[in-house]
C-alpha cells in the first residue's frame, strides 16, 4: 500500500516540519500532503517541500474551493507542478461548509454538487489547452454572464502549457457526492474513512464509476489515520478526544456538521447527538469525556509496533489504494516497516 504523510494546517505558527518530509520521500513513502483552514494555505507549504524533496508527490488535504475560482486554483496547482518537475502534485479539493464558506470567504453556500462538478470541469479544461475555456454551468460559468456584468468577459488559453494530467482528488463523504467523486475525480479523500464501515461507501463509488466508464483499478482511494507508536493506549486515545469533541461537536453549523453526520454514519448516533449537544453548550470537557473509546481507535493505529501491524492489516483489506498518516518521526519509521516499503538505512 502507498503511504502519505499528513501535515495539517498550522496553529499560530508554521512548521512545515521538512525533515520528517524528508525521511518520509527516503523511506519509499508515495506523497505528502497539506491543508488549509482559516490561517495557512495549502498550497505554499507543497512549493517550499518541492525545493527540498526529489520525487515525494505534493497533495492538497484539502483546498477549499470557496477559496479560490477554479481557474486560480488550475493556475495554482500546474504551477506547484511545474515548479517540482512535473508529475507531483496531485489537487485534493473539498467544499468545507457554510460557516467557512459565507463567514471567512465571504462566498454563499449554493449548491455544492454542481459547484463541486463545475469546478473540476473547468480546472481540467484550463490543464489541457484544447482551446479558449467556455463552461456553462449549473454553479460556475465562463464568461461570467450574471449580475455585474458587462459583457465583455473573453474566453481565454493558459499560457503556460500545464500538465493536462494533474489529478484530482475530492474530499466527500455524502452519498451524491461520493458517487460525483467516483465519476469526475481521479482519486477520493474520504471523511471518517475506517475499515468497519468501509462497506458503506461500495455502491456509491460503483455507481459513479460505471458513469464513469471506468473500473475501481482507475480510481485512488486515500484514507487517513492517526498514528501514535506507544505503549499507554489509553493515553494514546485520550489525547485524540479533544480534537474529535471539536470537529463533531463545534465544526460546522448545529444542523450542518459533515463531520458530526460522519459520526452517524459509523454507527454512533447517539454520542454524536450528546458530544454536539454539550460542545455547544460549551461544556466542553464533558464533550471530550463522551467520545466512545472504540470511535478513537477505530480511526487510529494506536499502540506498540505489533498492535499497529495487526490493526495495519484491517486497513489493508478495506480497499483503499493509500494510507495518509499523522504522526512523529517514531510513527513514520514504523509505518514504513508495517507497510513493508524501502526502508534504508540512514
Amino acid at each position: 500500500m502507498k503511504l502519505g504523510l499528513m501535515l495539517g494546517y498550522s496553529g499560530a505558527e508554521l512548521d512545515v516540519r521538512i525533515k520528517d518530509v524528508q525521511l518520509a520521500e527516503r523511506l519509499g513513502y508515495d506523497s505528502v500532503w497539506a491543508a488549509e483552514a482559516y490561517g495557512s494555505d495549502a498550497i505554499t507549504p507543497l512549493a517550499f517541500i518541492a525545493a527540498q524533496t526529489e520525487r515525494i508527490k505534493l497533495g492538497t488535504a484539502v483546498i477549499q474551493l470557496a477559496g479560490r475560482t477554479p481557474a486560480n486554483a488550475a493556475m495554482a496547482i500546474a504551477t506547484l507542478d511545474k515548479l517540482a518537475g512535473g508529475g507531483r502534485a496531485i489537487c485534493g479539493i473539498g467544499v468545507s461548509g457554510p460557516q467557512i464558506v459565507e463567514g471567512w470567504y465571504g462566498q454563499p453556500w449554493g449548491k455544492p454538487y454542481y459547484r463541486i462538478k463545475d469546478y473540476v470541469s473547468i480546472m481540467k479544461k484550463i490543464w489541457r489547452r484544447e482551446g479558449p475555456v467556455t463552461h456553462e454551468g449549473r454553479e460556475i460559468s465562463l464568461p461570467f454572464t450574471g449580475e455585474g456584468a458587462l459583457g465583455l468577459g473573453k474566453p481565454l488559453t493558459s499560457i503556460l502549457h500545464m500538465n493536462p494530467d494533474i489529478p484530482i482528488y475530492l474530499g466527500t463523504g455524502m452519498e451524491s457526492t461520493v458517487r460525483l467523486t467516483a465519476e469526475i475525480a481521479d482519486g477520493w479523500l474520504p471523511l471518517g474513512y475506517v475499515p468497519e464501515s468501509a462497506h458503506l461507501y461500495d455502491e456509491w463509488i460503483d455507481e459513479g464509476l460505471r458513469r464513469s466508464g471506468r473500473t475501481s483499478a482507475q480510481f485512488e482511494r486515500q484514507a487517513i489515520a492517526q498514528v501514535n507508536v506507544t505503549d499507554d493506549v489509553r493515553g494514546a486515545i485520550d489525547r485524540l478526544k479533544p480534537g474529535i469533541a471539536l470537529y463533531v461537536g463545534g465544526m460546522g453549523a448545529k444542523s450542518k456538521n459533515f463531520h458530526n453526520e460522519m459520526m452517524i454514519r459509523r454507527g454512533y448516533p447517539e454520542a454524536a447527538a450528546r458530544i454536539q449537544e454539550l460542545f455547544l453548550a460549551k461544556r466542553k470537557d464533558e464533550a471530550i469525556a463522551a467520545v466512545p473509546d472504540e470511535f478513537v481507535d477505530e480511526g487510529a493505529l494506536l499502540g506498540p509496533p505489533d498492535r499497529i501491524k495487526k490493526r495495519f492489516a484491517a486497513w489493508e483489506g478495506s480497499g483503499i489504494s493509500g494510507l495518509t498518516i499523522w504522526g512523529d518521526e517514531q510513527a513514520i519509521r514504523t509505518m514504513a516497516e508495517v507497510a513493508r516499503l524501502n526502508t534504508p538505512t540512514d
